[in-house]
């Protein structure tokens, strides 16, 4: 027992010893770090080599910025680098390869001092190819912008200075700038921006309205609502998408504004805008859950001369709501516009 004490701790001797000896070996120097790599690259004009290296282990986009150190260049020549950076991008193979590169260069310049035009112009090229920017991307660029909008300047004036560095504005950035400022509960912000793109040329399209009409969904401001849908079909000719019709429904039946909605649904019919069986069948409850029972009547009648036709419990709860209310000759249509359909 003893013997086998005795070469035990020689063992662990002989281990403590190793582990010494390992530890006091001279390390190797410190790899060359990420922003002395990226500098480098920039330097050769190497720009393409830049998403390999902010992929590889040592890749951050944390504090500080890999790109930080093009703060200390003249602005002119920060911006031709940034320029050529995003121009090498584009040929590189599959697109989403910069991704971490766009968003660490959309990082950096939202947070330079005056970060616009610049980054419209990094965040227009993430977009085009296909890339999403990071979350806190809403926040620095709302930030940016309403810091530029203090000094007074019109949103189309503000947008039309990407030409100054060689870019257009387009309805993309134009979009992810109404949801970032709807993000961070901007929303008169965003509707200005919406009321001025169409000035730096950009026309507003389905997502440019849809960010905003969901917004004010959600908020029950339906007035704006109704305002909103109105231009979007009326001046651009747009048709809502049927999810946000349902949004907008909602909204109107969470205020009690029942009718409200009908009257929406018959001006998107008169624009010959459809609305689906789900829409109708969404404001019909609503008609009876505020025991409307005429105005359910009525809806029902135009439902089904569109071929849509109601849950069977949904059609006993109409008949039996003009009913109680008195109103026999409408329950009596409806019930033989269910009869001639064979429901």
């Amino acid at each position: 027992m003893i013997r086998v004490a005795t070469k035990l701790h020689s063992s662990l001797h002989a281990i403590s010893h190793s582990v010494l000896q390992f530890s006091s070996v001279p390390r190797f120097p410190p790899a060359i770090s990420l922003k002395e790599s990226i500098k480098a690259a920039v330097e050769a004009k190497n720009y393409e080599a830049i998403p390999d290296l902010l992929t590889s282990p040592k890749g951050s986009c944390g504090n500080p910025n890999p790109f930080s150190f093009l703060s200390t260049l003249p602005v002119n020549l920060r911006t031709n680098i940034v320029d050529d950076i995003l121009q090498s991008f584009i040929s590189l193979r599959p697109r989403s390869r910069p991704d971490f590169a766009y968003s660490c260069l959309l990082s950096y310049t939202l947070q330079s001092p005056d970060p616009l035009p610049l980054a419209l112009a990094v965040l227009q090229r993430t977009l085009r190819s296909g890339c999403l920017p990071i979350p806190q991307t809403h926040v620095l660029l709302s930030t940016a912008w309403l810091e530029r909008c203090c000094q007074s300047q019109s949103v189309s004036n503000v947008l039309s200075e990407m030409q100054s560095i060689g870019y257009n504005p387009d309805c993309g950035i134009c979009n992810y700038l109404i949801l970032s400022l709807c993000k961070v509960d901007q929303l008169k912000e965003a509707v200005k921006v919406l009321k001025g793109m169409t000035r730096a040329g950009c026309i507003p399209d389905l997502d440019s309205y849809g960010t905003l009409i969901i917004k004010m969904s959600d908020l029950g401001m339906t007035a704006d609502v109704v305002e909103m849908m109105k231009e979007m079909v009326a001046t651009f000719g747009l048709n809502p998408r049927q999810e946000m019709v349902m949004k907008v429904a909602a909204a109107f039946l969470a205020n009690k504004e029942t009718w409200k909605m009908v009257e929406m649904i018959e001006y998107l019919e008169s624009k010959d805008v459809h609305v689906g069986f789900d829409v109708y069948e969404l404001v019909l409850e609503g008609c009876l859950e505020c025991h409307q029972f005429v105005l359910a009547g009525k809806l029902v009648m135009r439902m089904t001369g569109k071929g849509f036709i109601p849950y069977i419990r949904v059609r006993q709860r109409v008949v039996e709501g003009l009913a109680s209310v008195d109103e026999w000759e409408l329950a009596s249509t409806v019930r033989q516009r269910f009869t001639d359909l064979k429901s």
